[in-house]
């Protein structure tokens, strides 16, 4: 019994606290996610312990609720309407990432930060959360919308970029052996034969399987999380995200009348892990560094906040977006 009560006790611990937490963040009007960061800081090792150990089973379930959050943002986006809406994010998703770099590179050259770092800090900066962006899109209201479509591509274009700029560092310097100009090229041009592969399986594969046995609703569920995790592994062996791969696996199911069904079987699935993944992040975070970060990492927040909403109203209105929306999505 002992054993049984101590395999237990951290999911307990994990979401009553939760429940508890979020309730006292809809009274003050906050994101629910807000709660489940500062019950992992509370809870984690960096402050009373509760909840020690098992960090690396709680990674896995936090990674998990990525790639369906992810998976299920492809399920509502076929790839025409994705095109559509890259052609119009694509030049202010790259302006405005080269703009936002601008202040990291200031807060780090002020602060007499070394080169790398202020690399480092210039690179973080233009960039925002994906994660926390798309879970606090109402996902009854936006996912299905023009705003929220385009801070999806936004988003999604910004994760392209990011992992384009660790290539190119790759490509500079791999491993402390020098110069190394193969393996980031192959990795580049595997990913459109990963997404030409994945096409042909969905098409000659998996949707001849979902016509056979699309009444038996566990193969169909069982079927899906299997395809969803099983591109999401092939992009990651060529050196992409786990999260790219279940986002090209769901906008490839897009188009599939089953889609929708799909979606609203997984929902639950996916907030139960995504619950996991930001306590993981909250007892991640480590307060005896806070002192030494406190200050660059106000300015910066401080700074980003004021241009974000501005620069991405305006580089959105200048590529065609109305400007209502434009602001909207600022």
């Amino acid at each position: 019994m002992e054993a049984h009560s101590s395999t237990l006790i951290i999911p307990f611990l994990i979401f009553t606290g939760a429940a508890v937490m979020a309730t006292f963040a809809l009274y003050m009007r906050q994101a629910m996610l807000v709660a489940y960061i500062i019950l992992g800081l509370l809870m984690g090792p960096a402050l009373f312990k509760i909840v020690d150990g098992g960090e690396e089973a709680m990674q896995i379930a936090a990674n998990i609720g990525i790639v369906l959050l992810l998976f299920l943002l492809g399920l509502d986006l076929s790839p025409i309407k994705l095109i559509k809406v890259v052609r119009t994010t694509a030049l202010p998703t790259l302006v405005s990432s080269l703009i936002f770099s601008l202040p990291g590179i200031a807060v780090g050259y002020i602060l007499n930060f070394d080169l790398v770092s202020i690399m480092v800090l210039a690179i973080s900066t233009m960039f925002s959360s994906t994660i926390i962006g798309l879970k606090l899109l109402p996902t009854t209201v936006l996912h299905h919308k023009p705003t929220g479509e385009i801070i999806i591509s936004i988003l999604l274009l910004q994760d392209v970029i990011a992992i384009l700029i660790i290539l190119g560092i790759r490509l500079f310097y791999s491993g402390g052996e020098g110069f190394n100009f193969s393996l980031p090229f192959i990795k580049l041009l595997m990913l459109p034969v990963m997404i030409a592969l994945a096409y042909l399986l969905q098409k000659y594969l998996l949707v001849k399987l979902l016509l056979r046995y699309d009444k038996i609703k566990e193969y169909v569920f069982l079927l899906m999380i299997g395809w969803c995790f099983g591109i999401a592994q092939l992009t990651a062996w060529l050196g992409f995200s786990y999260e790219i791969g279940a986002f090209i696996a769901g906008v490839l199911m897009a188009t599939h009348p089953i889609a929708a069904y799909v979606a609203d079987a997984l929902k639950p699935l996916r907030d139960f892990f995504m619950i996991i993944f930001f306590f993981a992040l909250g007892s991640s975070i480590a307060p005896q560094s806070v002192a030494a970060i406190f200050l660059p990492a106000l300015i910066l927040a401080s700074i980003l906040l004021l241009l974000k909403p501005w620069v991405f109203e305006w580089l959105l209105h200048r590529s065609g977006t109305e400007r209502t929306r434009a602001k909207e999505v600022g």
